[in-house]
């Protein structure tokens, strides 16, 4: 089988060099002589980046690109609307990726020059490509690779309809030592509540920034696309923006900066016909608010090559791929256009719930029909030491028959002050202290009492209301929130009263911590008082309490420590045809699972002793893909194995 590919860009690239690892003859048919690094650079998550490790010809060569660690995103008056972590996501200069690919594959496989005119047809199938300076290219398979403007897809599906330009992009890159200090971590993006108005800036490498100028092109004209009429644009256009703007543009080769009119077509019917398959923005076109083009090609790339590996005929194959890839690409095409219209209609839109124009293409899981689970109240504390210990129990319960449970968490509110405490031998900071350390000794999860001696806290009041506040901003983050906090408090001796530290969690687990202030100061103090009465209902006094659920109702409720049958046993009750999932124990499985785990959680999960866990973890460790926080009564560990990448 030979595979002539259309296009030698990023996608043609990336798919050349997955076949050539399956020992799939192929060659990459390029127009241009050297790629032009025009277009600059894109964002990519670690979906994206862990393929890219796998294009790698060997273990030593570094995917380029620089970590962006923050999203922030503000007024042109300064005010900080959002302010995100962002998890494993980098900023790539289109060149270096390009040389990357191209040091990824022979040379002799990529033909440059080869304008590609039509096919060459044997019976109603393509036999070869025929290019515009003469050249033929036979195969078996022929791919489109070849970008929005496809003419693969132009002679194999006829026109598309593009959307009109709504939106335009001025686009450069700049050198700015000054700004290097201040801003080589973050994606930091100024836009305009009133109109279609935005400046972007994305650090690239030391003191070098990608920035765009997004506006409303019905409402403002570029009368001059000359180096200097583009300037004088973006002065004008930009006047009223933050100083740090027009530092930026000061620095800017205008030479090298352009126009980008965005668009994009409806979700196609199928991405082939008869042996011609797309991929790409030949198959796919979004507009660039996503951030997910590039990281799409490359997930074209590989779905369909591991799809002809596992196909016996190229039909399948190319109809499973259309199948594994349509549903997210359609997702990616709507969120285009809802973040174009939000651009271009500020006004429809509340602060809190404008959308970060980031996504990863992270797999969906299967829903459970409602029918089948099981609903769990869960009433815990931020600083309750035994909820912190049956964590391990928790997490394998997750894994196991988690798609049956719709767990949902309430506040406790275990400590509104000492002086509402009356808990017997428990009533003051150095009882809790010497109380963590038995309770440590007894569970084997690292507990530091000393925290209670250094820097006691005198409610968990603050911390509970803060988990509201991210209740209110996303319910599946909320829970790796209160994840984090425990472990501050528990292992790293942090008073989680303080914002400070709030403030650092929440951003570590992707929230965005200018939302949770607002929220925290304002209505989750509502919703604490909910979860406090709805406790009082219950019955609740102790934690952890939980109290399961099934659809007709009936309803069984237990308290601290169990057994984990005792739990299956309570699902298996209710749901008789539950099937538990059996679990991957490979460490890497369970770190993407579970970024942190103690020591006792890892043996847990795994089905091994405390001694064995203790010896893998170190190895792991040692080998760079966990780092360790250590604390007087054991180690966290944490997943560096995407970090690496």
């Amino acid at each position: 089988m030979k595979v002539v590919i259309i296009g030698g860009g990023i996608a043609g690239l990336t798919l050349g060099i997955f076949l050539r690892k399956q020992n799939i003859e192929t060659t990459i048919n390029e127009r241009l002589v050297n790629m032009p690094e025009r277009g600059h650079a894109f964002l990519m998550h670690s979906d994206g980046l862990s393929k890219l490790k796998e294009l790698s010809p060997d273990d030593h060569t570094a995917i380029p690109g620089k970590t962006v660690d923050d999203f922030i995103l503000k007024r042109p008056s300064g005010k900080e609307i959002k302010h995100l972590h962002l998890d494993s996501w980098k900023c790539i200069k289109r060149g270096d990726l390009i040389r990357f690919l191209k040091h990824s594959i022979p040379k002799e496989l990529v033909h440059e020059g080869r304008e590609f005119s039509h096919f060459i047809y044997e019976n109603d199938k393509v036999v070869a490509a025929a290019f515009r300076n003469g050249e033929v290219e036979y195969g078996d398979i022929f791919v489109g690779a070849d970008g929005g403007n496809s003419k693969v897809r132009q002679q194999i599906m006829g026109d598309v309809t593009f959307s009109p330009v709504a939106v335009k992009e001025v686009v450069g890159v700049s050198y700015n030592e000054k700004l290097g200090k201040t801003h080589a971590e973050n994606f930091t993006k100024f836009q305009d509540n009133t109109k279609g108005l935005a400046f972007g800036m994305i650090p690239t490498a030391k003191n070098e920034f990608v920035w765009f100028v997004q506006f409303d092109a019905n409402a403002n004209q570029v009368k001059d696309e000359s180096p200097e009429g583009i300037k004088e644009f973006c002065a004008e256009l930009l006047k009223d923006f933050p100083a740090e703007v027009g530092e930026l543009l000061s620095t800017n080769d205008f030479t090298s900066s352009y126009i980008w009119n965005t668009r994009d077509f409806d979700l196609l019917p199928t991405f082939h016909h008869q042996n011609v398959v797309l991929i790409g923005d030949a198959a796919h076109l979004s507009l660039p608010f996503t951030s997910a083009g590039t990281t799409n090609a490359i997930v074209d790339a590989r779905t369909l090559v591991d799809e002809l590996m596992q196909q016996d005929d190229i039909q399948t194959a190319f109809e499973n791929y259309y199948a594994a890839r349509a549903p997210q690409i359609g997702k990616h095409i709507q969120l285009g256009r809802d973040l174009k219209h939000i651009f271009l209609n500020p006004t429809d839109q509340n602060d809190d719930d404008i959308p970060v124009p980031l996504i990863a293409n992270k797999e969906e899981l299967d829903e459970v029909n409602a029918s089948m689970q099981i609903e769990v109240l869960y009433f815990t504390d931020p600083i309750c030491s035994t909820c912190w210990t049956i964590q391990p129990l928790l997490r394998k319960l997750k894994l196991e028959y988690g798609s049956y449970l719709n767990i949902k968490y309430c506040m406790g509110g275990m400590l509104p002050s000492w002086g509402e405490y009356p808990k017997g031998k428990v009533n003051g900071p150095t009882e809790v202290a010497k109380h963590w350390d038995e309770v440590c000794a007894i569970h084997e999860m690292p507990i530091d009492g000393d925290l209670w001696i250094e820097d006691p806290m005198n409610s968990s009041y603050p911390p509970s209301i803060a988990f509201k506040a991210a209740q209110m901003q996303d319910n599946d983050l909320a829970p790796l929130f209160l994840r984090r906090i425990n472990e501050m408090v528990f292992v790293e001796k942090k008073n989680i009263i303080k914002w400070e530290f709030l403030e650092k969690a929440a951003l570590e687990v992707g929230l965005d911590s200018a939302r949770l202030l607002r929220d925290y100061e304002g209505r989750a103090k509502e919703l604490f008082k909910e979860d406090l009465n709805t406790g009082k209902t219950h019955g609740v006094t102790s934690f952890p309490t939980l109290i399961f659920s099934d659809p007709s109702n009936d309803h069984v409720t237990i308290k601290g420590h169990q057994t984990y049958d005792h739990f299956v046993d309570i699902i298996l009750k209710r749901l008789p045809n539950a099937v538990k999932e059996e679990i991957d124990t490979d460490p890497k499985n369970l770190f993407s699972h579970f970024p942190t785990m103690a020591d006792k959680e890892f043996a847990y999960l795994s089905d091994i002793s405390m001694e064995e866990a203790a010896v893998k973890l170190e190895d792991l460790f040692d080998q760079g893909f966990l780092k360790k926080m250590e604390s007087k009564n054991g180690i966290l560990w944490k997943s560096n194995y995407f970090e690496l990448i």
